[in-house]
């Protein structure tokens, strides 16, 4: 549950072997929700989607592991659910920062007006990361 408009989360990763896929929903409000590829060798690397979910249009975004996800809630009082194919692991637990210049998500809201963790505050930039994912294709 986030009360303030504004409060943003993310980018966030779970690395091997605790590596998640999640599918998100919002239970309450309403909030915008981002993936972006960091997969070494992906021909997507970097590049971000995302979508508004709201207790309105029941809409669900499903974030892979070997990408980011962050979320910034658009009304107050919203509540996002997870399911997640493995457990928290704090060990495993990473993060990229939100404004990162080479990423250039487009949140819908001033970087002013962002509700940020401490954790998220001092995430690395995607330029300082070596990401544990490798893009496999398919065959």
């Amino acid at each position: 549950m986030s009360h303030e408009v504004g409060t943003l989360r993310g980018l966030h990763f779970q690395s091997p072997p605790n590596a998640q896929d999640k599918l998100v929903r919002c239970g309450r409000g309403r909030l915008f929700d981002v993936a972006v590829d960091i997969r070494k060798g992906s021909p997507t690397f970097g590049d971000w989607v995302g979508v508004e979910l709201s207790s309105d249009n029941g809409k669900q975004m499903l974030i892979p592991a070997g990408f980011l996800h962050g979320f910034v809630t658009l009304e107050p009082d919203t509540e996002i659910i997870y399911k997640c194919t493995d457990y928290y692991a704090p060990e495993s637990d990473g993060a990229i920062r939100f404004d990162d210049p080479d990423i250039q998500v487009d949140w819908g809201i001033s970087a002013d007006r962002v509700t940020l963790s401490d954790k998220d505050a001092s995430a690395p930039f995607l330029k300082d990361f070596d990401s544990p994912f490798t893009y496999q294709p398919s065959d």
